[in-house]
């Protein structure tokens, strides 16, 4: 099946989260994003979830960099969603570990994070 759009989770390497706790804030990403989609762009959140919901999960280093794709998002004009956390485990209140981007065309995604390892 070759798939148009798909969704981008970015996550944070420094913050060294168990895997449950990535776990946890990746799922946070994909939904909070998927629910920007859904309310600026519902035609995209269409096409992905009879696609199949396509995701991949990358990493960068730091909250810059981040910061960074984030602001290429939103140059972009792709529905996103920065996550923060609540606090109550691994990290301290308002900690931002992720962002959620998309689902959006597989073209405006891949400007954006192609250069990305996976996570």
């Amino acid at each position: 099946m070759f798939f148009q759009y798909k969704q981008a989770i970015v996550v944070r390497q420094d913050l060294k989260m168990s895997k449950g706790k990535t776990a946890a804030q990746v799922a946070h990403a994909a939904v909070s994003s998927f629910i920007a989609v859904a309310d600026k762009r519902p035609e995209w959140g269409a096409i992905w979830l009879r696609e199949g919901q396509k995701k991949v999960v990358v990493k960068v280093k730091s909250l810059d960099d981040l910061l960074e794709m984030k602001r290429k998002v939103e140059m972009e004009h792709i529905p996103n969603a920065i996550i923060s956390d609540a606090g109550l485990t691994e990290l301290e209140p308002g900690t931002v570990t992720c962002l959620g981007i998309g689902p959006a065309p597989n073209a405006l995604i891949d400007k954006i994070t192609g250069g990305l390892k996976l996570a």
